[in-house]
């Protein structure tokens, strides 16, 4: 199994970034995925889950209305679109599957 996450970056506040994560080793289109984010001295928190066929979506109350969880089971990718972005998004952001496997991370730094 492998999970490669990419897209994140430096943003001033009220930016966006789109965070993608490519998956393979495993049957993706049957699989729930999740983005996690962990800051630094803090617990990794669970930012938000699309169900196997994308038609069920949740999120963290911190991001609601920010962020956006979508895939492509053609592509075997999950993205996290997110707009509106503060300070306290700051985070190195995880894509996981089974909550078992874990991409290497990807840095979102919002800063102004």
């Amino acid at each position: 199994v492998q999970l490669v996450e990419s897209g994140g970056g430096s943003v001033q506040p009220g930016g966006s970034l789109r965070l993608s994560c490519a998956a393979s080793g495993f049957t993706f289109r049957s699989a729930a995925m999740r983005w996690y984010r962990q800051a630094p001295g803090k617990e990794r928190e669970l930012v938000a889950v699309i169900g196997s066929a994308g038609g069920y979506t949740n999120y963290a109350d911190s991001v609601k209305g920010r962020f956006t969880i979508s895939r492509d089971n053609a592509k075997n990718t999950v993205y996290l679109q997110m707009n509106s972005l503060k300070p306290e998004d700051t985070a190195v952001y995880y894509c996981s599957a089974f909550d078992t496997y874990w991409g290497q991370g990807t840095q979102v730094t919002v800063s102004s």
